[in-house]
Parts: structure tokens; C-alpha cells; sequence
């Protein structure tokens, strides 16, 4: 099949971005990730997914106002390019890049964790291999192909989680849970902040983890049929539906188990239903989130070829990236992140009990780095759209007062970060990659300013 260069294709529909945006955050965080903040919160961590729900949303309303004035490839990085400066628009793409590879490696050690449930003598690079072939397979036909698979993996997730509230729900009124289910599990076993305000404040750098996946609507306005109108419905359904599922999911799960018997490693969902006796709503369960992880890694993978994309348009990667073929996939941008993830093999082979944990701290420090940019980026858009006499279309709210609030959370998690000896590398490496891709586009302007000599 013959390659040339051209751009991306409009594609996905308002449904697929509604969805995109909800599958993004449905993932390894809330099925797997809570398991640790339970244990170091104790039912506190309600709260804590509340005030972390929020300011994720507070940064999706401020990319998604740049996004409907502006839907272009890139996103992000497009905005931190025009409007924070050439170096910003550098490393907020080749950091979001990095960062979803990692990402990618995380939620492949997921699929491998799941499928270990059901086959214990399956290891875990086996799984994530099948995972990893089917989803650049997928990513292989066209972004309508892609936004299709996403849709119906999370209608999967949103019917299983909504089924599992209301059976829960019925199991506390029902007296079926047995003697220990009770609504006075969210208050007893040591209160509801089991470990005071600091237990609550120190799992606030794991919990961020679970919103990772939302931004992930900010690359789809390119490829996106209607942008000025599903975009903005995508984003302000993103908030309820955080508070729906992270909090009303764990407040059910923590009234029918004590809170202090839930052991990291393992997704709570299936370890209590387990331990009700509802063995076939396990199996289920951990055919969901297992569906979960596989959804969250096909958006890795669509993420980081339009990301290279991107950054191609931009001038800060190699033009041989622009090529897509006549279906608007960009075929080069696509190899070149399977062949990075392809080490997530390695990772699992070596490191098979240790891999997603260590990934999920080097996530998390990326994670901080990007959303930080977009914070920034909204608050030059918006004095340079005050300057031209222009007012935004979908307007974040209680600009720029938010803007700084999100920008002093973001930094109070680089600190709770350093104050968590296993986390503290994360926050160590951040200097160390920013000189990293400092010395990067150093190398690549020089190679821009070759090549036009």
C-alpha cells in the first residue's frame, strides 16, 4: 500500500468521543490502583477521589476550551508550541509520548495480572503480547475502526460498574452480604480517616494515577466529525461521571467489606465479591476489568501515533512521521510506538512482581509535567485571545483563579511524591528528563537548521 503524505481523517462521531473520554479514565487506576489508596486512606479516599475527580475535570474544561477554538493534531503540545514557546511545544509532546509508552506498559502488566485470576500458569508477558497485537491491529484499519472498539469496550466497563452498584446496593438492603456489609463500614474499623488527614494526603499521588486517561480526548479534535459540539459534551459529562463511578463504585464496595481487609495487589471488585460467594459476579468482573486494561492500551496506542503525528506537523519530530496512508492512519507514527512498547515485554519478563508499581510512580511524575502544561498553555491562550479582543467559545470557569489552583495541586503532589520513598526517583528524574529533552531539541533545531542550509 502505497504511502503519502497527507492528513488525518475526521472520523469519529460524537458517541465515540463521549465514550473515548469516559474509557480513558476506566481503567487499571480505579479496578487495580484502589486496592493501594484503600489501604493507605482507609474510607477517606472517597474524599480523595472526589477533590482529584475535580481537578481533573477543571483541566479537561481548560484544554477542551483551546481545543473547540482550535482542533488541531497535536493538542496539547499544538498550544504549548504557539503559545508558551517552541521548547514548551517540544517537550509537552515527546513528555506525553514517553509518558503513554509507559503507560502502555503498565496497563499491559494489568492484562497480564487479570488473566493470572483465571490462569496462574500464564505469564504475564504472554498476555500482554496477545494484548499488544490486537490492539496496533486495530489502530492498523482507520480511526473510525478504533473509535468503534472503544465505544462498545466502554459500554462494557459503564454497564458492568452500574450493574455492580445496584447488586451491591441490593446485597446491603437485602441482608445478603452477611453480618460484616453495613453502611457503618465507612465509619468504623478506625474511622472514616483510618489514618488520619495524612493517609488521606499521602495517597493522593497514587489516586492521581486514575485520572491519567482523560486527556485523551484532547488528541481526538482532530479526527473528530463535530468538535464545537462533542467536545464540549464529552468534557462536562466527564465530572458527574467521575463522582458516579470512582465514588459511588467504592463507597458501595467499602459498606459491604471492611475497608482494612482489602489487600493491595489485587482488584478489590473481584476480591469482594469473591469473598461474598458470588463467584460467577467475580468472573464477570474480572472479564471486566480486564476488558478495561485492554481498553485503556488501545487508547494508548491511538494516543501516541497521533501524537508523533503532531509533533511532526509541528517540526519537532521527523517528517517521514507525517506519512498516513489513504485510510488516515498514520502507519509510521504507529510502528515506531509499537516498537517502544514492545519493551514492556522485557519489563514484564524481568521484573514480572514489580513492573506496574514502579511504572505507575514514572507515570505519574509525566502525568504532572503534562497537566501542568495545559494549565499553563490556557493561561497564555487566554491573554493572547484577550489581546486580539476574542472571547472562547466554551469558556472554563472562574478563569484564572482555577488555573492557579490546579497548578498549586499539581505541585503539592510533586511533594507528596518526594515524601514517598518509593516515589521519590519519580520526582528526581523529572529534572533529569527535562534536561533530556532540553539536549533533544537542542539536537533537533540544529538538524531544522541543517537541513534548511
Amino acid at each position: 500500500m502505497a504511502l503519502h503524505e497527507n492528513h488525518l481523517k475526521r472520523g469519529l462521531k460524537s458517541r465515540h468521543i463521549q465514550l473515548i473520554a469516559l474509557g480513558g479514565a476506566i481503567g487499571t487506576g480505579l479496578f487495580l490502583g484502589v486496592a493501594q489508596t484503600v489501604s493507605m486512606a482507609g474510607p477517606s479516599i472517597l474524599l480523595g477521589y472526589a477533590v482529584a475527580g475535580l481537578i481533573a475535570f477543571l483541566i479537561m474544561r481548560q484544554l477542551s476550551e483551546m481545543m473547540v477554538d482550535e482542533p488541531v493534531a497535536g493538542s496539547f503540545s499544538h498550544f504549548a508550541d504557539k503559545y508558551c514557546g517552541r521548547f514548551a511545544g517540544f517537550l509537552t509532546g515527546w513528555n506525553y509520548w514517553v509518558l503513554y509508552v509507559l503507560v502502555s506498559m503498565a496497563e499491559l502488566s494489568a492484562v497480564g495480572i487479570y488473566v493470572q485470576y483465571w490462569f496462574p500458569e500464564i505469564p504475564t508477558w504472554v498476555s500482554a503480547l496477545g494484548c499488544f497485537v490486537f490492539a496496533n491491529a486495530i489502530s492498523m484499519f482507520n480511526v473510525r475502526a478504533f473509535g468503534e472498539t472503544e465505544f462498545w469496550f466502554a459500554v462494557i466497563k459503564v454497564v458492568a460498574i452500574v450493574a455492580m452498584i445496584l447488586y451491591g446496593i441490593f446485597l446491603l438492603f437485602s441482608g445478603g452480604a452477611g453480618p460484616q456489609a453495613g453502611v457503618a463500614n465507612l465509619w468504623q474499623h478506625g474511622g472514616f480517616f483510618a489514618h488520619g488527614i495524612e493517609g488521606l494526603v499521602m495517597s493522593m499521588a497514587v489516586l492521581m494515577f486514575s485520572f491519567g486517561g482523560l486527556e485523551v480526548i484532547g488528541i481526538t479534535a482532530a479526527e473528530a466529525d463535530n468538535p464545537s459540539k462533542s467536545i464540549p459534551k464529552a468534557t462536562n459529562q466527564a465530572l458527574w461521571r467521575i463522582l458516579v463511578f470512582y465514588v459511588g463504585s467504592l463507597a458501595v464496595l467499602l459498606s459491604l467489606y471492611p475497608w482494612n481487609q482489602i489487600k493491595p495487589g489485587a482488584s478489590p471488585f473481584v476480591l469482594i465479591f469473591k469473598a461474598l460467594d458470588a463467584g460467577a459476579v467475580a468472573h464477570v468482573l474480572n472479564l471486566v476489568v480486564l476488558t478495561a486494561a485492554v481498553s485503556v492500551y488501545n487508547s494508548c496506542v491511538y494516543s501516541n501515533s497521533r501524537m508523533l503525528y503532531g509533533l511532526a506537523t509541528q517540526g519537532h519530530a521527523p517528517r517521514a512521521l507525517l506519512k498516513v496512508n489513504e485510510r488516515g492512519v498514520p502507519l509510521v507514527s504507529l510502528s515506531v510506538s509499537a516498537v517502544a512498547t514492545v519493551i514492556c515485554v522485557a519489563v514484564n519478563y524481568a521484573l514480572p512482581g514489580k513492573a506496574l508499581g514502579m511504572l505507575m510512580g514514572l507515570a505519574v511524575a509525566g502525568m504532572m509535567i503534562n497537566w501542568a502544561m495545559i494549565s499553563w498553555s490556557h493561561l497564555r491562550f487566554r491573554q493572547a485571545k484577550a489581546a486580539q479582543g476574542a472571547k472562547p467559545v466554551f469558556a472554563s470557569p472562574f478563569y484564572p483563579v482555577t488555573n492557579w489552583l490546579c497548578l498549586a495541586f499539581l505541585a503539592g503532589i510533586l511533594v507528596i511524591m518526594y515524601m514517598t520513598p518509593e516515589m521519590r526517583v519519580s520526582v528526581w528524574l523529572i529534572p533529569v528528563w527535562l534536561v533530556v529533552l532540553g539536549v533533544g531539541y537542542r539536537m533537533r533545531m540544529r538538524t531544522r537548521d541543517t537541513a534548511a542550509a
